[in-house]
């Protein structure tokens, strides 16, 4: 049986792995809370005949996610924090089910890194999204490798570079979001989608999700250990970089330095 933890609520049931934010207000990533989320995801690879993933926020809380928590951004933990988050994106392609996020409120830096992620994304009407680690000194480097794919070269990095937000409507017409209902038909919406994944051979989905990320011709882990390395050994040892860390925690502007 699932295990309990204490920044996610998880569950599986009728073929369903659940894994529910559970850090209000605006459920931030902390290390503590994305390892959870790791050791859910291995639990979820033991089911042979999971149906699906869903990532969704606990009732009562602002948004889907805010992202990675900031503070630790800074040098003695990036390295930690960066491994814990990006072996979620390692684990749901190990898993090789459809993975869905239902999303009410902002998505923001991780949590909408997490969203470009999931196959199917259900999001209410006041649902955001947006990267806006640029206003930090910094990337996102999930979003570097999977937005453009999604929405287009030219819009990607135009939400990358700029770390503006979107609203539902605009994720809908660019394919980010897959339906946009008000909050209130949220769950409904969702099981929907559910009913019709759980008729179908979990075996079949496992293989037809291997072929559509083969499809892709991405290279996701390469890429992604690539770009972590730019991050790691370069990023982050720029003073912008950790000005942008330091001025975000002392409620300030940054003062660029530009190197």
């Amino acid at each position: 049986m699932p295990k309990d933890f204490q920044h996610i609520n998880f569950t599986i049931d009728d073929r369903v792995a659940r894994i529910t934010f559970a850090r209000p207000p605006l459920n931030v990533f902390n290390i503590a809370m994305m390892r959870e989320m790791g050791d859910a995801l291995n639990e979820c690879l033991q089911q042979r005949d999971l149906a699906a993933v869903v990532f969704d926020a606990a009732p009562g809380s602002r948004g889907f996610s805010a992202g990675v928590a900031v503070e630790e951004h800074v040098p003695e933990n990036v390295f930690q924090m960066l491994d814990s988050f990006h072996a979620v994106f390692r684990l749901l392609s190990q898993i090789s089910r459809p993975v869905l996020a239902v999303v009410d409120g902002p998505a923001l830096g991780g949590g909408c890194e997490l969203v470009a992620a999931c196959d199917i994304v259900i999001a209410g009407e006041r649902a955001r999204f947006g990267q806006p680690e640029i206003k930090l000194g910094v990337f996102p480097p999930v979003a570097a490798i999977l937005l453009p794919r999604i929405i287009g070269e030219k819009r990607a990095r135009e939400l990358i570079m700029l770390g503006e937000m979107i609203d539902a409507a605009e994720a809908l017409r660019l394919g980010l979001v897959n339906y946009v209902v008000p909050s209130t038909e949220l769950e409904a919406k969702l099981q929907g989608v559910l009913t019709k994944l759980k008729d179908l051979s979990a075996s079949s989905l496992a293989m037809t999700r291997a072929a559509l990320d083969l499809g892709t011709g991405d290279g996701f882990q390469s890429r992604l250990a690539e770009v972590e390395n730019l991050y790691l050994h370069e990023l982050m040892k720029t003073e912008d970089a950790c000005e942008g860390v330091r001025s975000f925690m002392e409620k300030r502007k940054p003062e660029w330095r530009h190197r």
